[in-house]
């Protein structure tokens, strides 16, 4: 939605999205405010505790079912197993994710891979259609005055107009733009520490096909699956850029993420975004 720094300040019940990269600072950010007033919606963890649990289960079922002892123990139905997801850690999500390369180094086939990253686009879709009703079980349930929603970083990449609506209709978007003083430090947090990610398929497959060829493999599954990571995320980063802005400049605005850097309490954070909202009007 649009609406002038006054109708902000003035707005009773704030609901507001927050985008951007992954490392911009979303969540800290989030947890800054206060948390008897602002419900926090985590699309991510949306996604692993409800649209995910059942295939981040089996994943995890189907590791142990290679170790005997637990093996013997399922098939007789002796254990109980279960993920343990919380917004502060997804590494459940990302395990399922998984990473594109050789299955003896721990990677996952081209075919595999690919529908485990179809499984969370529309995991993702879902959760951010399910805003809408987190807003009105934020208030009616638990008696909330604000809500915020916490996307993950991959909503620029769904290509889906409704669901961007649905967030525009309901929530004020707010895209927190990472300056290009703190691109190398997240490229290169990324780079030594790689983790699974959700990508296009189209941007996967030109990006798989020009790595490849750059490094002469002849199939995914001699890849070694971090190389393939740590490779395409400066390329991934530098082409999630334009998607977030044009989000920002048709559904709503834009802050930096050195001013999100400097915030310290629910005022700072109203008078950040009135401030955006004057500058963008």
């Amino acid at each position: 939605m649009k609406m002038t720094a006054q109708e902000f300040l003035d707005w009773q019940a704030k609901r507001i999205t927050l985008l951007a990269m992954s490392g911009a600072g979303k969540t800290t950010l989030a947890n800054k405010l206060p948390k008897n007033k602002w419900f926090h919606y985590s699309g991510d963890y949306r996604i692993g505790t409800k649209y995910l649990e059942e295939p981040i289960l089996d994943n995890i079922k189907r590791q142990a079912m290679t170790v005997p002892f637990l093996r013997d123990l399922l098939l007789s139905d002796s254990i109980y197993m279960n993920s343990k997801i919380a917004v502060d850690n997804l590494s459940a999500v990302s395990s399922f994710l998984g990473k594109l390369g050789s299955p003896q180094l721990g990677g996952l086939s081209l075919q595999e891979f690919k529908r485990r990253q179809k499984l969370h686009h529309q995991a993702e879709v879902a959760a951010m259609n399910d805003v809408p009703e987190f807003i009105h079980k934020a208030e009616d349930i638990y008696g909330y005055k604000h809500f915020i929603n916490d996307a993950g970083g991959s909503v620029c990449e769904l290509d889906n107009p409704e669901v961007l609506q649905t967030l525009a209709d309901n929530t004020l978007i707010i895209y927190i733009k990472i300056p290009q003083s703190l691109e190398q430090t997240i490229i290169g947090r990324a780079k030594s520490d790689p983790k699974p990610l959700y990508y296009r398929e189209a941007f996967l497959d030109e990006k798989l096909a020009e790595f490849m060829a750059l490094k002469n493999y002849s199939s995914t599954d001699v890849m070694p699956p971090d190389e393939f990571v740590t490779w395409v995320f400066p390329e991934l980063f530098k082409s999630r850029i334009p998607r977030y802005q044009a989000i920002a400049d048709q559904y709503g605005y834009t802050v930096d993420a050195n001013d999100i850097a400097g915030i310290n309490c629910e005022e700072d954070f109203i008078q950040l975004i009135a401030y955006a909202l004057r500058g963008q009007q």
